[in-house]
């Protein structure tokens, strides 16, 4: 198996004609959303097991609701480190 280091890999790709380096940078993009899109479903999921442990549903809760539940989080967190 080949290594490349970043900035071999970076080069290179400068170096493809302009209608190659256009594929390789969006096959890239479309990678990089699917890990967004990942994250944010795993994300979701465990904020909704979270609510569910707090006695509350998170597809009725208002956006409000949601950001201080997010917020509750993050400072419970907080507070067991201090």
């Amino acid at each position: 198996m080949l290594r490349f280091t970043d900035e071999q890999v970076i080069e290179m790709v400068r170096q493809l004609p302009a209608e190659q380096k256009r594929a390789a940078l969006l096959a890239l993009a479309e990678d990089a959303e699917a890990q967004r899109e990942a994250r944010l479903k795993y994300a979701e999921a465990r904020l909704r097991r979270l609510a569910v442990e707090r006695g509350l549903n998170w597809d009725v809760m208002s956006e409000k609701d949601r950001e201080a539940l997010i917020d509750d989080l993050v400072h419970e967190g907080r507070r067991c480190a201090g």
